[in-house]
């Protein structure tokens, strides 16, 4: 369904400021993974696995040591790629609601095909679109790209099933090697024509089920993995107890991950593997087309996963291995490029959407919560954020206990769990990730950290403050100003629950 029609309006206030020349702007391959935590590639420091793709990419470019998603869920994370805004001011995620068009008609893909990019998707789409808050829902916006091989919910790892990659089931039956197929493609075809491509490609992989590719089986076969430092239960019992009620604890043992952790992460690598081999397939294609030398390669993940880090599995949580994901950028235009530079900086996936359109030569919107990387790799001891919000109001069945609201800077992290009726009391987790990036200690009581709590508190209420006057009215959200507001009682926030609870019936 087309919805460009709905923003003619809105195109006024970003219309491109271009460049010389139909090939002055560059091309742009944006990466993503689903579920993806950053010590599964080499590159991240991971020996026992084999990522040389995505290694000679890090090499060629600048990896990011400090990323994070700011909804650390698939759904909203997407919402977020997209738009460049926080989860509270797009308004989509699980049990909450769709994204609305209007919202969509000022995403980086849309605002860059009304600028004249060519532009392609394929893979999980990750949410739907509705006109309003409570209208039906419409159609996948297929027809806002000029190829799509995009898929509703979840899509599927046989290739077959997805109605728009149908074509390439029967050279690629998983879906994964599929989407690397439809890049090359698309570059193949697109590069005849002198105007800029934007591709975009949102992997299934290595999202559960659990469904590798057996043409890679031999890749891991009989492999042991190290375990991560904070690895097992006794690493997470310093964790709030709020933390412990969602599925991120019982899939520590629900998925295998406390006494089968080989097999697991065999599977689970092996995924990804696949997914190497399609970057591969892609850089290949652009060498081919004679691209390669002005398109802007991004790679990341959705959200990060706990693989059995702390005694938990899973993401969702505001923790490192939930939220923090790999970021790789490659511009080879760029003096700094294959230098193997790496980037501390904190950046969050809100900052996809202004770097995508302001590489494209756009103005970026006023809405947008995100800033341009691209001065980061400009100057890597540059800072395009102070902190970070960090936002889990993903709706399990029952009353809120796990949802939480943190905040980031490079060398703080505070987390506050507001959740305090049946036998739970409010908590607050404060870590110092300068000297403890695995969080294996709490400081929120220790009276030396006391001044950088005070600081990371007066950071958190900024931050619920934005919310407070920048969120939407709409799909529920206005509830969480009181629920995560560290001076309200849990009295006066009951209210405020009772609307979450209805919420989550209804949807």
């Amino acid at each position: 369904m087309k919805y460009a029609f709905l923003f003619a309006i809105a195109w006024l206030s970003v219309w491109p400021v271009q460049a010389a020349g139909p090939n002055a702007r560059p091309n742009i391959v944006f990466l993503m993974s689903d579920d993806q935590s950053t010590y599964t590639m080499g590159c991240y420091g991971n020996h026992d696995v084999k990522t040389p793709n995505l290694d000679r990419l890090a090499a060629a470019g600048m990896v990011f040591d400090n990323h994070y998603d700011t909804t650390a869920i698939c759904m909203g994370s997407r919402a977020n790629v997209m738009t460049g805004m926080y989860e509270y001011k797009h308004g989509c995620n699980f049990k909450h609601g769709e994204m609305l068009a209007d919202i969509w008609g000022k995403s980086y893909p849309m605002l860059l095909r009304d600028a004249g990019y060519t532009t392609a998707f394929a893979g999980k789409f990750g949410f739907d679109l509705r006109s309003t808050p409570d209208g039906p829902k419409l159609d996948l916006p297929s027809d806002d790209f000029d190829r799509w091989g995009g898929g509703p919910g979840q899509t599927f790892y046989e290739t077959k099933m997805n109605e728009s990659m149908a074509a390439y089931a029967k050279e690629y039956p998983h879906s994964t090697l599929s989407y690397g197929a439809f890049g090359r493609d698309f570059i193949r075809d697109v590069s005849k024509s002198e105007k800029p491509f934007c591709l975009s490609i949102s992997f299934k992989a290595p999202h559960r089920p659990t469904t590798p590719d057996p043409k890679f089986d031999a890749v891991y076969a009989g492999k042991t993995f190290k375990k991560p430092d904070n690895y097992g239960r006794e690493n997470g019992e310093h964790f709030s107890q709020q933390s412990k009620q969602g599925r991120q604890y019982v899939r520590f043992e629900e998925w295998g991950y406390h006494n089968d952790y080989d097999n697991v992460m065999a599977t689970y690598h092996q995924q990804i593997y696949a997914i190497d081999v399609a970057v591969g397939m892609i850089r290949d294609a652009l060498r081919e087309q004679g691209a390669a030398d002005n398109t802007v390669i991004i790679y990341t993940s959705d959200n990060g996963f706990f693989c059995g880090s702390h005694g938990y599995g899973s993401k969702v949580l505001p923790y490192e291995e939930a939220s923090r994901v790999p970021l790789i950028i490659y511009d080879p235009r760029h003096p700094n490029s294959g230098n193997q530079v790496r980037c501390d900086a904190l950046t969050g996936n809100i900052d996809f959407a202004p770097t995508i359109l302001k590489l494209a030569g756009l103005s970026v919107p006023e809405n947008i919560d995100g800033a341009d990387l691209m001065q980061l790799y400009d100057d890597p001891q540059e800072s395009i954020h102070e902190s970070l919000a960090l936002i889990n109001v993903y709706n399990q069945a029952g009353p809120p206990i796990t949802h939480a609201m943190a905040v980031v800077t490079k060398e703080l992290k505070y987390i506050y769990w507001p959740y305090a009726a049946e036998g739970f009391e409010p908590t607050e987790e404060l870590y110092q990730l300068g000297n403890d990036p695995l969080e294996l200690r709490e400081l929120a009581r220790v009276p030396d950290y006391h001044v950088a709590l005070k600081k990371m508190q007066a950071v958190y209420d900024r931050h619920l403050d934005h919310w407070k006057s920048e969120g939407i009215s709409f799909n529920n959200y206005r509830p969480y100003t009181a629920l995560f507001d560290r001076n309200v009682d849990w009295a006066d926030k009951v209210p405020h629950l009772e609307k979450l609870k209805k919420n989550t019936k209804r949807r």
